[in-house]
């Protein structure tokens, strides 16, 4: 089998398709759930019956305000149990953190001479002279006069060293 570039247009074409069937099962999705949402509340929330006396209708109220109150209760107890699992999730993501430390970026390579380091650490306020040079103290320097008796016979020096040789090829 030899294997073919698609081209632009044919990607593009792909790609539009995959859209266009994606943006169909959207609508078919949002319209499924109106549709189960209608059901549900038909099933739950019947009709209330307005017809009859005053008396009847006060009955009505209080029944719809007793199902209100319930369902307040319930919709706090689940937002506490919501907030109490945020919280434990966050807590755990900082002992994930904790444990696996905070890896550290490479440092660039920054070239700066002392004085602009320091200048940059003390700010403009402090400026320091870091001249080295300048805290050194000055030292004359003495010549060393050498003994003029070591420049006697130069070839007796040699014959010593000859014989040295010797003692080492020899071993």
């Amino acid at each position: 089998m030899s294997e073919k570039k698609m081209t632009s247009s044919r990607k593009h074409h792909l790609k539009s398709l995959v859209l266009s069937v994606a943006a169909t099962w959207l609508e078919k999705e949002k319209k499924d759930l109106v549709v189960a949402k209608e059901a549900y509340m038909a099933e739950n929330c019947p009709a209330p019956n307005l017809s009859g006396d005053q008396a009847t209708l006060m009955e009505t109220c209080k029944k719809l305000h007793a199902v209100i109150d319930k369902v307040d209760e319930e919709r706090y107890d689940l937002e506490a149990k919501v907030g109490k699992a945020d919280k434990e999730i966050e807590d755990l993501k900082i002992k994930v953190v904790d444990l696996a430390g905070v890896k550290k970026p490479a440092l660039k390579k920054v070239r700066m001479s002392a004085d602009a380091m320091l200048k940059a650490l003390l700010g403009s306020k402090h400026t320091v002279n870091l001249d080295l040079r300048a805290n050194l103290k000055q030292v004359k320097k003495e010549t060393k006069e050498e003994p003029t008796e070591a420049v006697g016979d130069w070839r007796k020096n040699i014959e010593d060293k000859a014989d040295r040789k010797k003692m080492f090829e020899s071993a």
